[in-house]
């Protein structure tokens, strides 16, 4: 039995004209696809400070705002990566971050590229059916 790794996913928004835009990652790094922004925790740091490094660090965006979710899920990874030895899979916990700005820089390495989509595009397009069920979750909350 193997180690899951704990992480977050990040469904990433901006507000503009009333209308609220979701950041997507085109995934190049062990699969390929469209994500939202994604991480695992590191050393002690909480799941809170994981999903704002990520963050950052996938797309360069500063938080304006971030929410957790009682949304938790596991997924086993395809096989085992030499940059996660040990790990057999991924836990999540779902946060919602709203960024400033539409400007982002992606993580080369990781990505590929980047959409700024309304909810029915964003939902289309997503790889996999847990992403689906969180943004669908967040964007409920947001437009309460």
């Amino acid at each position: 039995m193997g180690k899951y790794r704990k992480g977050v996913f990040i469904v990433t928004y901006r507000k503009e004209k009333g209308k609220i835009w979701y950041l997507l990652l085109k995934r190049k790094l062990h699969w390929k696809g469209w994500e939202f922004p994604k991480g695992g925790a590191e050393n002690n740091e909480s799941l809170k400070q994981t999903a704002i490094r990520e963050l950052k660090e996938e797309t360069g965006q500063e938080v304006k705002s971030v929410k957790s979710y009682p949304i938790k899920g596991k997924y086993r990874y395809d096989k085992e990566y030499e940059d996660r030895k040990g790990f057999i899979g991924q836990t999540y916990q779902l946060f919602s971050a709203e960024v400033k700005s539409k400007s982002v820089t992606f993580d080369k390495h990781e990505h590929s590229g980047y959409k700024w989509l309304e909810f029915d595009k964003a939902f289309s397009i997503l790889t996999f059916p847990d992403k689906k069920v969180c943004l669908n979750y967040v964007n409920k909350a947001l437009i309460k």
